[in-house]
């Protein structure tokens, strides 16, 4: 078999199954704010389901590492996917406040698990084709969320309807991974990083994650609330989040290409600044078509930098070390998560609300990155 047909098969099958998780959980992430009302529960949930949901991913980062080693990547992705589902029936046969919280948890547990999963997977292999496989991995996590926010209106919002819907999509996920032909790493034998390996980690990696959660936790949570703000009616807001994504999506396919000319830390200062540039266009032209413009970029920024990072995160780094790096990035990441919400909520009183703190964010990151990068290039003509 060829290398290319085996980096093929060794892909297909946990993007495939991926994609099938990502539709089932962008329908629910929209779904469960807008049902509480059905089940009697109150519309203030909403917001600590979210925490708690956050909660549940940052301890799943820590504790996750030992059952992907164990299991392997086919049994541990599996396993998430149940333990998904079960928080998943739970919530209608339920319907109490303090039984969805414990649900949504278990949730960002078992979420936390199959992200681990999936980017150490596709961390394996050849160096120079991961870029690449990362770029896959994150077009197929965000594309199928953005088809996922369909489902609100094609299936609704009330009756076991889209309850069923979305537990099918997971169940043809964990028959993707039973059933998919492929060649998974051999990380029976993975080993944990010492607190010492993990502080000799790249700096500038674990940075990136930070802020990529730090980023896109306050896009997902409180970007509809600085949309409505400013006066966009609850149908466009829609539109104006899906073309975040589409950013997102775009921006893709451009990382691995673009990491042949330059190094990762000068491409996350590149992106960094580009998304900082985004925020002020809506203040240059107050018009729908420069927000629209704006949002775009920013979504292509954002969503651009947690891949470059988690790439030079496992830079070099010996293959039985890799989901452990994994667990390190996706726990920076959930720290950022948690943060990133609540360091934004302090600016949403000023003239420019969110937009100012991703501006913040995102300047004071490209600042960092380029100082990185001059650093890093210093030490390198210096060993020459």
């Amino acid at each position: 078999m060829s290398t290319s047909a085996v980096s093929v098969q060794r892909i297909s099958v946990p993007v495939i199954a991926l994609s099938l998780y990502a539709v089932a959980s962008g329908y629910l992430m929209s779904l469960i704010p807008l049902m509480l009302s059905d089940y009697g529960l109150e519309a203030s949930l909403a917001s600590w389901m979210a925490s708690v949901f956050y909660a549940g991913l940052l301890l799943g980062a820590v504790i996750m590492e030992p059952f992907v080693n164990r299991l392997g990547h086919r049994l541990a992705f599996l396993g998430c996917l149940a333990v998904l589902i079960i928080s998943i029936v739970a919530l209608p046969v339920l319907p109490y406040a303090a039984a969805w919280l414990v649900a949504r948890f278990v949730a960002g547990v078992a979420v936390a698990g199959v992200f681990v999963v999936v980017e150490s997977w596709l961390l394996h292999g050849n160096e120079s084709g991961r870029a690449k496989r990362l770029g896959i991995y994150m077009a197929a996590l965000y594309g199928g969320t953005a088809i996922g926010q369909l489902g609100i209106g094609v299936l609704g919002v009330s009756g076991g309807v889209p309850f069923f819907a979305i537990i099918t999509l997971l169940v043809m996920a964990s028959v993707v991974l039973i059933y998919g032909k492929t060649d998974q790493p051999q990380t029976q034998h993975g080993v944990s990083l010492s607190w010492k390996q993990i502080f000799k980690l790249s700096h500038a990696a674990i940075i990136g994650c930070l802020v990529s959660g730090l980023t896109l936790g306050a896009i997902y949570g409180l970007m509809p609330v600085e949309l409505a703000k400013r006066g966009i009616s609850h149908s466009h807001i829609g539109t104006l989040m899906a073309l975040i994504i589409l950013g997102a999506m775009a921006v893709q396919p451009m990382v691995p290409w673009m990491s042949k000319f330059m190094g990762r830390k000068l491409l996350m200062a590149l992106f960094s600044l580009v998304g900082a540039g985004a925020t002020v266009l809506p203040l240059i032209n107050p018009g729908a078509d420069m927000l629209a413009m704006g949002l775009f970029l920013l979504g292509m920024a954002t969503f651009a930098i947690y891949p470059i990072a988690i790439n030079l995160g496992c830079d070099k780094l010996d293959a039985s070390y890799i989901v452990s790096a994994t667990q390190v990035m996706l726990f920076s990441y959930s720290i950022g998560s948690v943060l990133g919400p609540v360091l934004a909520d302090s600016f949403m009183q000023d003239t420019q609300g969110l937009l100012g703190y991703l501006f913040v964010i995102l300047l004071a990151t490209c600042i960092y990155m380029l100082m990185s990068s001059v650093k890093t290039k210093r030490q390198w003509v210096a060993g020459e």
